[in-house]
């Protein structure tokens, strides 16, 4: 079981639903690589007598080159990151401020971190925050665990604990006027101020409701949440089919300057 390991354990979050759509779903506890080296083809040169030619030199394809650190973090950020991980979803935002942020998928090998696709994602409203408070609506910035997941339809392949309730219903309008059904479809809870190991509806808040909770990786409702991150629901469900457990993943999440120390 992976602890939070920034700020301790994970924090209490802001519901990422607007205000309106709390009061409809108060049972909710949601938020609601490497270059690869390619020398280029050589041509010999004619030789200068005429008598002979310079023999076609064969060159190989160079093996890919896997960086042997998560790229974009920092010593103090990397510290965080349990040795014995070795899938991390690392979440990078756009700025302090910004509701924008990418994700990419890592998975440590013998020759260094693969990365996947990046995938454009939102997180909250006003951006991050590294000491994170209910209400103020930014993503708390840090290194969980991703043990737990869930969702309003069934499970879609994950090998996370998968909780399927009615209870991941959702309604109301976001921040910019989109609806916000189907966005906990698919949720994977971030051990921000909650108990490992549970539902991610679970509401126990280690270091209290102030801190938030709830916060969640789900399906992007096309504008920033009160805390989530969120992605399409197609990645989402990449996602969820691609954590392994025994791989001890993690989420590395904060915007770029931050993560970078």
């Amino acid at each position: 079981m992976i602890r939070p390991i920034r700020h301790v354990a994970s924090r209490p979050a802001a519901l990422c639903v607007p205000v309106a759509a709390l009061a409809a779903s108060l049972l909710l506890t949601g938020c609601g690589g490497g270059a690869e080296a390619s020398p280029g083809p050589t041509s010999a040169a004619p030789s200068q007598r005429g008598t002979s030619s310079v023999p076609e030199v064969s060159l190989k394809e160079a093996p890919q080159q896997l960086p042997q650190r998560l790229p974009g973090l920092g010593p103090k950020t990397l510290a965080e990151v349990p040795p014995e991980t070795r899938q991390a979803v690392v979440v990078t935002g756009r700025g302090k401020d910004s509701p924008l942020s990418t994700v990419v998928l890592y998975e440590r090998t013998e020759a260094g971190w693969r990365a996947g696709v990046s995938r454009p994602a939102h997180n909250a409203l006003n951006g991050w925050s590294d000491h994170h408070m209910a209400g103020d609506l930014r993503s708390p910035i840090g290194v969980y665990g991703l043990t737990d997941a869930g969702g309003l339809l069934p499970d879609p392949g994950s090998r996370l604990p998968y909780d399927r309730s009615g209870s991941f219903t959702v309604s109301g309008t976001g921040f910019e006027g989109e609806p916000l059904a189907g966005s906990f479809d698919y949720v994977i809870a971030i051990n921000y101020n909650r108990e490992p190991g549970t539902s991610p509806l679970d509401r126990t808040r280690p270091l209290g409701s102030g801190r938030g909770g709830g916060i969640w990786l789900h399906v992007d409702h096309g504008g920033p949440t009160h805390g989530c991150v969120s992605l399409r629901k197609d990645r989402m469900r990449e996602l969820l089919r691609a954590l392994d457990p025994a791989l001890n993943p993690v989420v590395v999440m904060g915007d770029a300057d931050s993560l970078s120390r």
